[in-house]
């Protein structure tokens, strides 16, 4: 006579953590078990088992239930939930496209080659970006068959900057003078009026400091100087000079610095080539054809990946990436290559927490003069000039915890930017030359002998290369 066996004496089911797996194993052994189907099911609906039960493994299971003694067997697998997608900004075309750089063809045929550049303007009142809404998720299915939450998508924000105006529904974002788009710190977008120069900036232009986007349609010459609160665009060549943009530096041809001056950028820098100069971007430097003995600074990346695409000597030092073809020379010129390091977020984070400490301090001061008034206040001995006191420290509280939680966020974001080293990469396409040095975060690599195409990456505390490029 076949032995009957309480299933729930010698099986249990173990449910993972996120509810989305089910597995069946043997609480207590013994030769000779057997079960049915139906008595399998129902102790699985017992243990509330109810959703994702995978057949081909009950029956699996039931036929050889010995083979399972010392494994365990997923059994049942839920539906996950499906999150919600981000909402997003989307640039007008206005905003993304390129400059047009073809030559200019008047209306009687001819082409003028000094007119390459041909600015994007806006004009006031027009569509520069839409918001578009977050996508909701669906629920996901617990293999106990209750319903598991999703993630809400984030919704997107506008981040507005000079000369633009948000739609009251906050779904669109217009220009509100005529003139050039332009984002800035953090991604703010801007609308600048733009200020040109038909030829080289020298002694008959002199310096410029503009509350817009400036455009050279030369030269900018050594020991000259323009500020600009947007872009800077020059469609010849820098020397010498300094050059400073909220916004980005663009420049068809290269700067040669002459170890004078530099071009900074809150944003992007681009350029033909680097000789001899000092170039910091907020943003990336792309340079299409050589970087040579220079100084260069980006938050983000270094691209030098043209036909070209070399470094040699100098420093470069980048926030995430370095890319180039060729790295220093047969003549072992020292080029010292850096990634994973933003010195500028590591003063900010000073700055941080000291203006931390202050406004902590600040915040004690005053709830503790709010608890005091309010407490007459409950009594009802609050003087008129003692209840305007307390209204307005109310209002200096609200504006302190609006500060402090900005400080705190900002902190937050710098601290995890700082540990985050997994982005630090340098790529060689072509070859990297002995005399090279690479510095990722605190670790540092000698370049003894020539290595061809190779990457360079921080892995388990030093660093690695991988021929993968």
């Amino acid at each position: 006579m076949e032995k009957h066996y309480a299933l729930d004496q010698y099986l249990k089911v173990v449910v993972s953590p996120d509810k989305l797996s089910a597995y069946l194993e043997f609480a207590k052994r013994e030769e000779g078990f057997s079960c049915s189907v139906e008595e399998l099911e129902r102790f699985l609906s017992s243990q509330k088992i109810s959703h994702g039960l995978i057949n081909n493994e009950i029956y699996s299971f039931v036929a050889r239930s010995e083979d399972y003694f010392f494994t365990k067997l997923l059994i049942a697998e839920g539906t996950p939930p499906v999150h919600g997608k981000d909402g997003k900004i989307n640039l007008a075309e206005v905003v993304t496209g390129e400059d047009a750089r073809k030559p200019l063809e008047t209306l009687d045929g001819r082409v003028d080659y000094k007119e390459l550049t041909r600015l994007k303007n806006v004009k006031r009142g027009q569509l520069i970006a839409e918001r578009i809404d977050p996508l909701p998720g669906v629920p996901g299915i617990a293999v106990t068959g209750e319903e598991i939450p999703y993630l809400q998508g984030k919704e997107a924000r506008f981040k507005v900057g000079k000369n633009v105006v948000v739609h009251p529904e906050g779904v669109a974002m217009y220009a509100a003078i005529d003139g050039l788009v332009t984002t800035t710190e953090k991604g703010k977008l801007n609308v600048f009026p733009v200020y040109e120069v038909n030829g080289d900036v020298d002694y008959s232009v002199g310096n410029i400091d503009f509350v817009g986007t400036v455009v050279i349609r030369g030269n900018v010459l050594t020991g000259f100087r323009i500020r600009a609160a947007g872009d800077i665009r020059v469609i010849g060549g820098v020397e010498g000079a300094e050059l400073d943009a909220e916004g980005s530096v663009d420049i068809s041809g290269g700067i040669i610095g002459y170890h004078k001056g530099y071009v900074k950028a809150a944003q992007n820098v681009k350029c033909s080539f680097i000789q001899d100069g000092n170039v910091i971007a907020g943003g990336d430097i792309l340079v299409s054809q050589s970087i040579m003995h220079s100084q260069i600074k980006a938050s983000k990346n270094v691209l030098c990946g043209g036909a070209k695409g070399l470094i040699v000597g100098g420093s470069v030092q980048a926030g995430e990436k370095v890319v180039a073809r060729t790295i220093g020379n047969t003549m072992s010129t020292a080029t010292i290559i850096e990634v994973g390091v933003l010195p500028e977020l590591r003063d900010e984070l000073t700055e941080l927490r000291a203006r931390l400490k202050q406004q902590t301090d600040s915040q004690d001061k005053t709830n503790k003069a709010l608890t005091i008034l309010d407490q007459l206040a409950a009594t009802g001995q609050l003087a008129p000039e003692r209840m305007a006191m307390r209204i307005k420290l109310t209002s200096t509280k609200k504006s302190n915890d609006n500060e402090l939680l900005e400080t705190k966020s900002r902190m937050l974001e710098i601290e995890r930017t700082l540990e985050d080293t997994t982005r630090a990469r340098v790529e060689v396409k072509n070859v990297i030359y002995g005399g090279s040095k690479i510095v990722i975060g605190r670790y540092t690599k000698f370049i003894k002998d020539s290595v061809e195409r190779m990457a360079f990456y921080y892995h388990e505390g030093d660093i690695s290369m991988s021929s993968s490029v």
